[in-house]
């Protein structure tokens, strides 16, 4: 047991000096990758701010509006025109002077009048016909990137446009990333810098200014440099990691510090999860040990204990068995009734929402043909009867497909065009259609589109689906159902609504689930309708549509020209 212990401690200690060394290496090596990969997305920023706002001096020198202000020395627009440009290039400032270097117009309009005939951006840009960028320190001690170009009328100047770069917006970014980050001009002074102190002054002059530490620091300092490698500087007191990265413009140069915390954290928690795995593999060994000694004194006893109630275990099982399959035979019984009850009214729900239909179209047509003989359009009635007759035949062929359900096969499958079948529904639907203001959008391809089904119950799941969307856009102000009908690998007809779409998909094409009033609607429809598709060897899927209202499609295999040569054979 000794040997084992000092073995398992021998090894711990092994692993975790091999641990620490091997993830300082590779923490450090991917901190300083992710150091240099925000560099050269701080650069490319930077760059791409310069190269964006060198552009406005050329657009704004050749402004009619500015140049005419220039010369009639009438600026009382061109302020507010400077402030509407700042606002779409987002620059930092943008201020115009005259050939005397005196500011008369800018977007700060504390700077008007003030004079700058000896700056950099003023005496370069006089003196070129191009674009002069130029760095100027500002009145708060900070550095100001200014593009200036001269403002020509008829090849004469007659003044200077200053546009300032926004770069210290990059300042207050990268302040809430990185530990610190500067940047340097080709003389070595920081001119960005997220540490305000640091402005104006070197890259050696800023480390050097740190103030000395206590007693704690010190010992602080020297256990991490002890831990780590080397540190590139101090900041601040702690040892940080110094990555650089060339900016491609006047030779500046961007220098990023990244603090040792984050990778002591990272190699402390791998370390502790390694002490915490090794102290639980010594217990582990301990507890096996005695476990090991309880278990050879407790094993005789617990054999002639386990032979003493094995015998009265057997009996009680063998009881409880056969009372189980007594408990299993009453529940069948009950289930066999219950089922039956279920089923019973499941039909006799089902045969109320198929006939529901034609009832409610025989009882408009009645109304209409009545209406019609009292104004002596006989024939008109004539036409209104016949439609009655037909939907007592279609009434007849629904109560015959629902006395087949207590059978089985015999399906009376036929090769059925889609768009016969929907221009039929929408004849069998037109006296509802009639009663309400709905705008119908029908498309539908030239050809036919032939599937195989029984076209009662086609023409059912369409009506179904025609009703669902005419309840659903009752309360809609300009109702609107759009009917889809294409043919690809299958035939699909869609019917989308503007309604207020639908709450809960996953219970849609359960029995007895809707969300109408009591009265109006049994909850069959949809699935009676999806059960139909399903025979017919298709799908019915449901979504909400992006725009408001619920689409419902209906996927149905096309009736190709083998299969009709098959069918027509047979």
């Amino acid at each position: 047991m000794r040997l084992t212990v000092a073995s398992v401690l021998v090894l711990a200690v092994a692993v975790m000096w091999v641990s620490n060394v091997w993830l300082m290496q590779r923490f450090t090596e991917t901190t300083r990758v992710r150091a240099e990969l925000r560099l050269a997305l701080y650069t490319g920023n930077i760059m791409s701010e310069l190269q964006r706002t060198n552009v406005v001096p050329l657009l704004l020198a050749r402004d009619p509006q500015l140049i005419q202000a220039l010369d009639s020395n009438d600026y009382s627009t061109a302020s507010a025109q400077l402030i509407s440009a700042r606002k779409e290039v987002a620059v930092a400032s943008i201020r115009l002077l005259d050939m005397q270097g005196r500011v008369v117009a800018s977007t700060n309009r504390m700077q008007i009048g003030m004079s700058f005939p000896t700056q950099a951006f003023f005496v370069d840009a006089t003196r070129s016909r191009d674009t002069i960028f130029s760095l100027n320190t500002n009145p708060s001690g900070g550095a100001e990137f200014d593009y200036s170009r001269v403002v020509l009328e008829d090849n004469r100047p007659v003044g200077v446009i200053v546009v300032e770069a926004d770069l210290s917006k990059f300042e207050r970014s990268w302040a809430g990333i990185s530990d610190a980050v500067a940047v340097t001009d080709s003389s070595g002074t920081i001119i960005l810098t997220t540490e305000p102190r640091w402005r104006g002054v070197t890259m050696a002059q800023a480390l050097a200014a740190r103030s000395a530490p206590s007693a704690i620091e010190r010992a602080l300092q020297a256990t991490a440099d002890w831990a780590n490698e080397a540190p590139d500087a101090y900041l601040q007191g702690q040892a940080v990691m110094r990555t650089e990265a060339r900016v491609p413009f006047r030779g500046w140069k961007m220098i990023a510090f990244t603090s040792y915390d984050s990778i002591r954290e990272r190699v402390n928690a791998v370390l502790a999860l390694e002490i915490m795995g090794f102290a639980i593999l010594l217990a582990l060994v301990f507890y096996a040990l005695s476990r090991r000694a309880r278990r050879q004194s407790q094993a005789l006893r617990a054999e002639s204990a386990e032979l003493r109630t094995l015998n009265v275990r057997l009996s009680r099982e063998i009881a409880e068995r056969e009372k189980a399959q007594m408990d299993l035979a009453v529940a069948e019984q009950t289930l066999a009734q219950s089922s039956k009850l279920a089923a019973l009214g499941e039909m006799s729900a089902a045969v109320s929402h198929e006939l529901n239909q034609p009832l409610a179209a025989m009882k408009t047509y009645l109304a209409g043909a009545k209406l019609l003989l009292q104004r002596g359009r006989t024939e008109e009635a004539l036409s209104s009867f016949q439609r009655i007759d037909d939907l007592i035949g279609r009434m007849g062929a629904i109560t015959r497909q629902l006395k087949s359900y207590a059978r089985k096969g015999g399906e009376a499958f036929e090769p059925v065009d889609l768009r016969a079948a929907l221009s039929e529904a929408l004849a069998m639907m037109e006296p509802q259609l009639k009663t309400r203001k709905l705008h119908i959008i029908r498309t539908m391809p030239r050809g036919s589109v032939m599937v195989m089904a029984d076209r009662i119950r086609l023409e059912q799941v369409i009506i179904n689906l025609l009703r669902n969307a005419l309840d659903a856009t009752k309360s809609v102000a300009e109702p609107q159902v759009e009917l889809m009908l294409t043919a690809g690998e299958t035939a699909v007809l869609s019917v989308r609504d503007n309604g207020p779409g639908i709450s809960d998909l996953d219970k849609l094409f359960e029995p007895f689930w809707t969300t109408k009033k009591p009265g109006e609607g049994t909850g069959l429809g949809l699935a009676i309708s999806s059960s139909i598709v399903t025979d017919f060897g298709g799908r019915m899927t449901a979504h909400n549509s992006e725009d408001g209202g619920a689409v419902f499609e209906v996927q149905l295999p096309l009736l190709s020209d083998k299969n009709r040569s098959i069918r027509a054979a047979e």
